[in-house]
């Protein structure tokens, strides 16, 4: 059988998702496809609990309004020109892609990786989702500090919304992306609804009024690190990290009539990470003047975050729909990237399948709302691990040829292990989270030295470990 029927079976096992095969013209998407999805994942669970978050970090309003505009900026630039560009040329998923490049055994040890932390920030996205489920069940809402489930009745909420996206996710592509469509509009109108409603019970009648929200920022809440303006711009830049500089979502461009689809990123960045954010962030100022949050700060306790009651004071039950869709709108795409991740590690497995195994661990992460409290610094960290992997695709796709090197070696050399992929991203993991932890360093500041050092190590060493008797293409 040709390698050609051999992965064309695969295609018909798998359920058509072109795992292994570049997508086919027929398969491509225009940009409206992607527009939904990155409005709906964007505007979404994480933008409930981030903008709070950003309260607690004790930004001052410059850095906040201004940080996020020129983070998300960037963010938008990474995609389009690295993600998308390289996407729409290969047409492969990131999990294929990556073992052409560093063979089979080394890209079975990050497939697993990948999807595990996807499936734990997926599970933050089910425990959002719980927050607002739980409201009229009445349960204790977790704390910011809380690692452990508080109840059975939250373990059964948990459980059962991860079923139901488990489900959603593993339908495929095409039914992520509807779903997304489907709800973002929903989503956005509740972030819009909820910072004008928080506005006016903080008597803002100017921009004055808005902008002493924040203010000159203020101390960290108990347990928080203090964020600057260069937080706000790296951090906002890097939380996605893993999907544009660290190619995630080529599985997702690949779909792509053209690179131009990246600019629909924006959408998901100034609606969702802009918009949603500062919303999501009135909505704590408000809790904040409640007798209940100042007799944590009063005990020293960092009043707790949770998305479901902040939006259902302000808004009502649609407060409540609109918090579980949004964590179903990044459960989603997360669940479904897992599931690549996974069915790269078994091709002849279902993506269904993979999916719901994938849905699985994170419902089972959603238990334990450590995940979403400590989002901030979990994102970081997740970024972290991942976007060095990002740069060797980047640098094998741009640079290889004028370094003199192989691209996708591991393929053309019959490797199953390519050491100079793995040489390059653990002296760039040990040397920048080395500096981090030795000087205290917010991890979102070493993401970028640790990207570029792994692209250049992975030049360096494959000159020297590359055999030449294999031609270019």
């Amino acid at each position: 059988m040709s390698q050609f029927n051999i992965e064309e079976e695969i295609e018909e096992i798998t359920g058509g998702e072109y795992e292994r095969t570049p997508v086919p013209k027929k398969a491509l998407k225009g940009w409206k496809s992607f527009l939904g999805m990155y409005a709906g994942e964007h505007a979404a669970g994480t933008e409930f609990m981030i903008g709070p978050l950003f309260l607690t970090a004790g930004v001052s309003a410059f850095d906040l309004i201004v940080g996020l505009l020129i983070g998300n900026f960037l963010a938008v630039l990474s995609w389009r020109y690295l993600t998308a560009s390289i996407a729409i040329k290969h047409r492969l998923t990131l999990y294929y892609h990556f073992e052409k490049i560093c063979g089979k055994k080394l890209v079975t040890a990050y497939n697993l990786a990948n999807g595990i932390l996807f499936c734990f920030l997926a599970g933050a996205m089910i425990t959002v989702s719980a927050t607002a489920v739980g409201i009229p069940f009445e349960i204790e809402m977790p704390k910011l500090t809380d690692t452990m489930p508080n109840s059975m009745t939250w373990i059964i909420i948990v459980l059962s919304i991860g079923a139901v996206i488990s489900i959603i996710a593993g339908s495929g592509y095409d039914t992520v992306s509807k779903a997304a469509n489907w709800m973002s509009p929903v989503i956005v109108t509740a972030f819009i609804a909820c910072g004008i409603v928080a506005l006016g019970q903080l008597n803002v009648s100017n921009f004055t009024d808005f902008w002493n929200i924040w203010g000159e920022g203020s101390a960290p809440f108990p347990g928080q690190t203090k964020f600057t303006f260069w937080h706000v711009v790296i951090w906002s830049w890097f939380c996605n990290a893993a999907m544009h500089i660290g190619m995630s979502d080529l599985s997702v461009f690949r779909f792509a009539k053209s690179s131009s689809s990246g600019w629909t990123t924006a959408a998901g960045m100034y609606v969702g990470h802009y918009m949603a954010w500062i919303a999501a962030a009135l909505l704590y100022a408000v809790y904040l003047k409640t007798p209940e949050a100042q007799a944590f700060l009063t005990n020293g306790e960092a009043p707790p975050v949770a998305p479901g009651p902040l939006a259902y004071n302000a808004i009502g039950i649609f407060g409540i729909i609109a918090v579980v869709l949004a964590g179903w709108t990044t459960a989603n795409p997360t669940m479904y990237r897992a599931g690549l991740a996974f069915q790269a590690i078994i091709p002849k497995a279902s993506t269904f399948w993979v999916t719901i195994l994938a849905g699985s661990i994170a419902t089972i992460a959603g238990i334990f709302p450590a995940f979403a409290m400590k989002l901030l610094n979990f994102v970081a960290l997740y970024g972290f691990i991942l976007a060095p992997i990002g740069a060797i695709i980047v640098f094998d796709h741009f640079f290889a040829k004028k370094a003199g090197i192989i691209p996708f070696y591991a393929e053309k050399a019959h490797q199953s292990f390519n050491l100079s992929v793995l040489l390059a991203w653990l002296i760039s993991f040990m040397i920048f989270y080395g500096i981090s932890v030795q000087f205290d360093i917010f991890l979102s500041f070493v993401t970028l030295p640790a990207w570029l050092s792994c692209g250049i190590f992975y030049l360096v060493f494959s000159k020297f470990l590359q055999k030449k008797s294999y031609a270019y293409s």
